[in-house]
């Protein structure tokens, strides 16, 4: 772990004149020097810089005492060190992005909220659109950094597959799942309308993109594969009893009227190795990368010059309460 220096901040003292030589002479103003409160090697933050940022990263009007906002502060803290470690690295190594790659990806952002519910989420949360865009922008570098510097270093072998599906055979137990399609609608006269353009013969998955205001319409409203008590219950109540290929009527549930399409059906079984190998690797994969970032930024930590001006974030704690 790096070691946090306290910085002492210092004093400033007033020119003195001499007595009896210049008599009568003014004492030049005193200036007081504005000390940052983080340094990261030649990287440095105010306290008002640091607070903007915080306050950033709070919930619009979220209610904190003055306890739970001191130690979300100092959390705060030590993330924008490490932030600041990454892009420090990055900008080392030239990882940068096109303005294209932002869009795209900002695109497949905004598929996860139907309507305008994207630009009521940047409100709620009392942020801007370019706001959001230089953040997403930030965290697409940090992956792709992580990707060629850390990320590369990971490897699993067959043995340690085998290893581990000896060690956890009853996660490959599988439940009876289904593969099912859905359509969400705000109302059941909407509903009805959309039930009948699918008993006409209409493609559910066009429908669901057309007409779904569910997250997964992008998808045609494939949920994927599912087992009983995953989705809410009024989806189990109804697409396990369903044929292959038949549609339900109106299933209402707190989300609005649901239509659901069963497309394929699984028995329970116990997979085989191979069957689970791809699994297994996922979470080997996912195991090995967190240990080996952990290490990564351990290492980043110990060459950096990191100094925190505590002092200054206690003062201004002191000042809150």
């Amino acid at each position: 772990m790096p070691i946090y220096h306290l910085r002492i901040l210092p004093f400033l003292v007033g020119l003195l004149c001499l007595f009896g030589v210049l008599a009568g002479c003014d004492s030049e103003p005193v200036v007081e020097e504005i000390q940052p409160l983080i340094q990261i090697n030649d990287q440095e933050l105010s306290k008002a810089e640091f607070l903007v940022e915080f306050e950033k990263s709070l919930q619009k009007d979220q209610p904190l005492s003055g306890i739970e906002r001191e130690e979300l502060q100092r959390s705060f803290l030590v993330q924008l060190i490490d932030r600041e470690l990454i892009h420090g690295e990055a900008r080392r190594l030239d990882i940068s992005l096109t303005e294209a790659d932002v869009e795209i990806a900002l695109e497949s952002y905004r598929q996860d909220y139907p309507g305008a519910s994207f630009e009521t989420m940047l409100q709620e949360k009392g942020l801007t659109l370019q706001f959001w865009r230089e953040e997403l922008k930030e965290s697409l570098i940090m992956e792709k950094l992580l990707e060629q510097a850390v990320y590369s270093r990971v490897t699993v072998t067959d043995t340690e597959v085998s290893t581990f599906f000896a060690a956890n055979r009853g996660l490959f137990d599988r439940p009876a799942q289904v593969r099912s399609r859905q359509i969400v609608v705000f109302d059941e006269a909407e509903g009805q309308e959309v039930l009948a353009l699918l008993r006409q013969g209409q493609n559910f998955a066009e429908v669901a993109e057309k007409y779904s205001l569910s997250p997964d319409a992008q998808q045609g409203g494939d949920l994927g594969f599912f087992g009983r008590g995953e989705m809410p219950p009024e989806f189990d109540a109804i697409v396990f009893d369903l044929p292959v290929n038949r549609l339900s009527d109106l299933v209402q549930s707190e989300y609005g009227y649901h239509i659901f399409l069963v497309e394929e059906k699984r028995k329970a079984k116990r997979l085989s190795k191979q069957e689970a190998k791809e699994e297994i690797l996922l979470i080997l994969e996912g195991r090995k990368k967190e240990e080996v970032y952990l290490g990564w930024l351990q290492e980043m930590r110990a060459r950096a010059v990191i100094v925190v001006d505590w002092e200054q974030l206690e003062e201004n704690d002191r000042k809150n309460k």
